[in-house]
């Protein structure tokens, strides 16, 4: 299916009634004070501070400095009008060790947001996991120990006793893929592993997590609870068998290693002709504690990959930049219709099973300082007018899409590459904490206010 991403002011693009609108964070990125009132420190705080593992050294120390500013960021918050926000939990504020004693003072922070969003009518979604491991966890193996199941179960129920009812969507990890791909195979994220033998075994592991702390839910919650991967459409870059297996591989690398096992209990029989020997025969017990039924699926899309046959090594399939392309700050081609023929083969693959966009976004140049009050972004808003817009093709195709979180609500720290790239639709002053909403702040929230309407109004440029 195509997405129409031309303006047609003749097409109506109000979305389904109870359609959720917000944006999303994750704690490492925006909190800052990583060790304040007894948190142990993570794999981030590690990994950041190790020299030329971040781009000019930045670390996550001050961020955007929301474990001080939530009250006024949930006040932002409210000012667009946005319905929902999705953020992530520390898990070593709650745990300073990873297991075993529970630090009253970081799960009083996380009670204190969520009472202060639902006081500003907006739906706290919580992440449990947003690649922060405990680094007492990582000295114990990290992902690579088979008890990380168990462990982040413990954690789970620590959550879900104290926020269940206030909060009502959970989700167990964010984007697997990322934390196996960038922090076990390629060493480029946290904790900066390169091994092919590692990375089956922590994704293994991560869906086995999952699955604990699914069922955990189910003896401790009475809401909702998901799982939130990015995925992104991979097409031939040529009509040759070569590329067409290519794109297959790449497929279900990235897209079903992490859904299948999840939704269908299994792995793509490609995830052993990839790895080849480092791919293990992993006990067919495992997959009933994978398998839980869940309540919805949160999707992460930011572009697709054009893909090429690459024989020097199965998991490096070549991505091709298209010489006509649209490109954001990260070098990821801006492509609409990819989220659409996305969300329909999710329903072919896997049925009716809700789905959240829970993260959808760009980094474009954005100033340091904000001039005169203002943040001119028309790329930015471009981009998310054209995104909503294949969201609309997805649901009148059937898909059951029930909200959407721009990525991101500020700002942050960008991981490896610290502060040089700016998703927010709210410009932060890393000098000064200032916050500025940006036009395409003020255009999203006009979006809001319409359940969607104004997406067929001429953009405001």
């Amino acid at each position: 299916m195509t997405a129409s991403t031309d303006h047609d002011p003749t097409r109506s693009l109000e979305f389904p009634q109870g359609f959720l609108w917000g944006a999303a964070t994750a704690a490492h990125q925006i909190e800052g004070s990583p060790l304040a009132d007894g948190a142990g420190p993570s794999i981030w705080t590690r990994f950041a501070h190790t020299p030329g593992m971040t781009f000019n050294g930045d670390t996550g120390d001050i961020a955007c400095d929301h474990y001080h500013r939530w009250k006024d960021d949930v006040k932002l918050m409210r000012e667009l009008g946005l319905q929902a926000y999705r953020f992530s939990v520390s898990w070593s504020r709650i745990l300073p060790d990873g297991t075993g004693r529970v630090n009253q003072k970081g799960l009083d922070f996380y009670s204190r947001l969520v009472d202060e969003l639902l006081a500003n009518d907006i739906e706290p979604l919580l992440t449990l996991f947003h690649w922060d491991l405990p680094a007492a966890l990582d000295d114990r193996g990290g992902w690579l120990n088979r008890d990380s199941a168990d462990w982040f179960a413990e954690y789970g129920r620590v959550l879900y006793r104290a926020l269940d009812g206030r909060v009502k969507k959970w989700v167990t990890l964010n984007e697997p893929w990322v934390i196996t791909d960038g922090g076990y195979l390629h060493g480029a994220l946290a904790p900066g592993h390169r091994s092919k033998y590692e990375a089956p075994i922590a994704s293994h592991n991560l869906m086995r997590a999952h699955g604990a702390a699914v069922q955990a839910y189910r003896a401790e919650g009475s809401h909702e609870i998901g799982l939130v991967v990015n995925i992104e459409p991979k097409y031939p870059a040529s009509d040759s068998q070569d590329d067409a297996a290519a794109v297959r591989r790449a497929h279900a690398y990235m897209n079903e290693q992490y859904l299948h096992p999840a939704l269908l209990g299994k792995y793509p029989p490609e995830l052993k002709q990839i790895f080849g020997d480092a791919w293990p025969d992993f006990p067919e017990d495992d997959f009933k504690l994978i398998v839980q039924p869940l309540d919805f699926v949160g999707i992460n899309y930011y572009t697709r990959s054009v893909t090429r046959a690459n024989d020097s090594y199965p998991l490096e399939a070549g991505a091709v930049r298209q010489p006509l392309g649209t490109y954001t700050e990260t070098g990821w081609e801006v492509f609409p219709q990819g989220l659409t023929d996305l969300l329909v083969w999710f329903k072919q693959t896997y049925g009716d099973l809700p789905v959240y966009i829970t993260e959808n976004g760009a980094a474009f140049f954005d100033p340091a300082v904000a001039e005169g009050g203002r943040v001119r972004d028309p790329l930015r808003i471009d981009y998310l007018r054209k995104h909503l817009t294949a969201i609309h093709d997805a649901i009148a195709a059937g898909v059951d899409v029930r909200g959407y979180m721009v990525w991101s609500l500020l700002d942050n720290l960008e991981w490896s590459l610290g502060y040089s790239k700016r998703f927010g639709i709210v410009h932060v002053n890393y000098g000064t904490q200032e916050r500025t909403p940006k036009d395409s702040a003020r255009w999203y929230s006009g979006i809001i206010a319409s359940h969607g309407r104004k997406l067929s109004d001429p953009l405001p440029y």
